[in-house]
């Protein structure tokens, strides 16, 4: 176990430093990241408003506040490029380097993706957190945060990660067949920002599609984590949920596993 984190931590660490090498960039992202939340925000706001009410499908105005920020966060912390990095390095023959490292080839791309992402989740957590708690404490008159409740947000967090990360993967590899995917990667991060209730919340569609969706991995990507952040699933069914995600990670591991020693055999490059 000594020797692997010992391979592991250099290539984490590589992670980190390529995702601050270039602090302008870096600021932008931060940046863009904080004004896509508000611009949601504004979005649900007008749609609040305009329904007149007091509530909006089960929804309160703190509720709806609270979804859209710990949506984007959760959707920023867990996202996973290893559908386009995967598919180039596929492409260009750079992924035969890695093939020859003391660790697998999904081993090495994940301990890369999770130097960045914790970059991403130490920037963009607290200040969204901390915003979130403020007004929810503002609008209710009292303090919602709960410790437990967090703790069990973060368990899930870090479960969609790699959920996204494994389906990711999964998609990467078809690039030893189709060549190119980068159409097959913008159709795979839309249909997931749909049925992951990061657009617009499962709870606001037809009960049927609900009960379709809380079934499929998308839920677990971005929805599962948000309401169990948000309190409004007991502990039994968050207990269920969790190990629905637990289920699915595992899946898309054992296929990404099974997709990779099926497409090494058909291992062509394009151009160097």
């Amino acid at each position: 176990m000594r020797k692997k984190m010992r391979v592991c931590l250099p290539i984490i660490r590589a992670g980190v430093d390529s995702m601050i090498a270039y602090r302008l960039n870096f600021l932008a992202f931060f940046v863009g990241s904080l004004m896509y939340c508000f611009i949601m925000y504004f979005i649900w706001l007008a749609v609040f408003h305009s329904s007149g009410g007091s509530s909006f499908m089960g929804f309160s105005m703190p509720d709806l506040v609270t979804y859209v920020f710990i949506t984007n966060l959760t959707g920023f912390a867990a996202h996973s490029g290893a559908t386009r990095d995967v598919g180039e390095q596929i492409k260009d023959g750079s992924f035969s380097m890695l093939m020859i490292k003391p660790i697998g080839f999904d081993t090495y791309a994940l301990f890369q993706e999770i130097g960045s992402r914790f970059i991403v989740t130490l920037l963009l957590l607290p200040p969204v957190v901390i915003g979130v708690e403020w007004y929810r404490c503002w609008a209710y008159g009292h303090i919602v945060f709960n410790l437990a409740t967090f703790l069990l947000y973060f368990l899930s967090i870090i479960l969609s990660y790699l959920l996204s990360f494994y389906f990711s993967l999964s998609v990467g590899f078809l690039a030893f067949f189709l060549k190119n995917i980068w159409g097959f990667s913008m159709l795979k991060q839309s249909i997931v920002n749909f049925l992951s209730g990061a657009i617009i919340p499962i709870a606001f569609m037809p009960l049927w599609a609900q009960n379709i969706l809380n079934c499929l991995p998308f839920a677990s990507l971005s929805y599962t984590p948000v309401m169990i952040y948000m309190g409004k699933y007991g502990p039994s069914q968050t207990a269920l949920l969790i190990a629905l995600q637990v289920f699915w990670v595992l899946a898309f591991w054992g296929l990404s596993r099974l997709i990779w020693q099926l497409s090494v055999k058909h291992v062509t490059v394009q151009g160097g």
